[in-house]
């Protein structure tokens, strides 16, 4: 099943909204892009279990003293996950989707980590496991990933998000790489993003089992339909946000929202997790954008 319409028109509505409102505010939305930055990062780490919390994501990606021993291992993630989303924010325009830019990307992700598997495929009895999945054999992954960059690139009718959302349960079902195969995933979806002109959006840890069970339902069925949803939703979550910014509303919590409209913080939040409602997380809490009086 496609993204509903609803959902497409809501898209539709708050993209036109976005490019009006952005013109000549090109340095506030790379200010939003940078405060972003470590809770993007600390979510896809920790997906991937990274022990590290927010505020230690935040104190390494600033290059300041962690008040605990973490391992040099996820130090190395924070700040090449981080390098690796500032350097495709800035070579946006002259990047394209292929092989050799995912091989590019991999290496930045795993340098000083694994130099010995970073920016290649797997190779010759290099096997990988994902729960229950078995990722295909070494000697198919090329092939295999040649075929769905040219699917999604020569793919003009099917909606964009389920497009992004194909791609992504196709490239996880892959696995072309020893380690490293989600966070690249992640990145991948928000250059698709960013190169049709929308801001990037956060898959966030605390919603990794429906994230989970979309590959699931992707391997047993080839339902795409659960990673559609959370592209929308997510992508809706990234433009209430930076819209909210955009107006110059009042940010305030969702929390502090219900209690002035005399409102059940249930409804609302159930309204926010449907998008139905501007609301949007930042360090995982529910904010909404308020109207300001002249």
């Amino acid at each position: 099943m496609a993204t509903t319409r609803p959902l497409k028109d809501r898209l539709r509505t708050l993209k036109a909204e976005y490019d009006r409102m952005r013109k000549g505010k090109e340095s506030l939305l790379t200010m939003m892009d940078a405060s972003e930055l470590s809770e993007s990062v600390f979510n896809s780490n920790a997906i991937e279990n990274s022990t590290l919390t927010l505020k230690e994501t935040e104190q390494i990606l600033l290059n300041l003293e962690v008040s605990r021993n973490v391992s040099v291992r996820e130090v190395f993630e924070a700040k090449n996950l981080a390098a690796l989303m500032r350097y495709i924010e800035t070579k946006l325009s002259n990047l394209e989707l292929s092989t050799e830019n995912i091989l590019l990307f991999h290496t930045m992700l795993m340098g000083n980590i694994d130099d010995s598997i970073a920016g290649r495929f797997r190779k010759s009895g290099e096997y990988v496991r994902v729960g229950t999945h078995i990722a295909p054999a070494p000697q198919h992954v090329e092939r295999m990933l040649e075929e769905i960059l040219i699917e999604y690139s020569s793919d003009h009718e099917t909606y964009f998000t389920d497009n992004i959302a194909r791609f992504h349960l196709d490239f996880e079902t892959i696995h072309p790489f020893n380690d490293g195969n989600g966070r690249i995933g992640r990145v991948l979806i928000n250059y698709q993003l960013m190169k049709l002109g929308f801001p990037a959006l956060i898959i966030r840890n605390k919603e990794k089992q429906i994230y989970y069970r979309s590959f699931s339902d992707y391997k047993n069925s080839k339902n795409p339909k659960t990673m559609e949803k959370i592209i929308a939703l997510a992508l809706l979550e990234s433009l209430h946000k930076r819209l909210a910014y955009l107006r110059g509303d009042s940010i305030v919590t969702l929390a502090d929202f219900a209690k002035s409209q005399k409102q059940s913080v249930h409804t609302l939040s159930n309204a926010a997790r449907r998008q139905t409602i501007g609301a949007f997380r930042e360090a995982g809490i529910w904010k909404i954008g308020v109207e300001q009086p002249m």
